[in-house]
């Protein structure tokens, strides 16, 4: 009887982790463009997957005074970037913050972003719920050319 309670209690944490694991927001491969000494900007790119709808409301780092959520968009054939207050996380759906669309702008950066370097990031991310969620990312430095890099 011992046995089949220690059997069940296991499945059972197995299944809790399982649920858990379900719920979370994914961020996969998380990088920042490199910047050359005096730079005082650069842009963070990631994969974002919500298993329910969400939303992206805020970005902060420690490298950086100022981290906002920018878009861009081609109008009147200008590319144009701005300010975003929020991206939509569709339940399921990897939304990409990459160049040349939604992105993170880390701006007033306290130091140069070195090749390698390991740049933290605190994604605040809320449900139609209203609950919020404080996701540590951890981005790796890539070259200045090396947007279609992958690690």
């Amino acid at each position: 009887m011992t046995h089949l309670k220690t059997l069940l209690a296991t499945a059972l944490t197995v299944l809790s982790f399982s649920a858990i694991a379900q719920n979370t927001v994914k961020v996969t491969d998380a990088w920042v463009r490199a910047t050359v000494p005096q730079q005082k900007a650069t842009g963070a790119f990631m994969q974002i997957t919500a298993p329910k709808n969400m939303r992206l409301l805020e970005v902060r780092s420690t490298v950086a005074g100022v981290a906002e959520i920018h878009e861009m968009s081609t109008v009147d054939n200008m590319m144009r970037m701005r300010q975003v207050k929020e991206v939509p996380l569709p339940a399921g759906k990897a939304v990409e913050l990459q160049p040349g669309g939604y992105h993170v702008m880390l701006l007033q950066l306290k130091n140069q972003v070195k090749v390698g370097d390991k740049i933290p990031l605190t994604l605040v991310v809320e449900g139609e719920d209203k609950h919020r969620e404080t996701i540590e990312v951890t981005a790796v430095a890539r070259p200045l050319g090396g947007a279609a890099m992958s690690h």
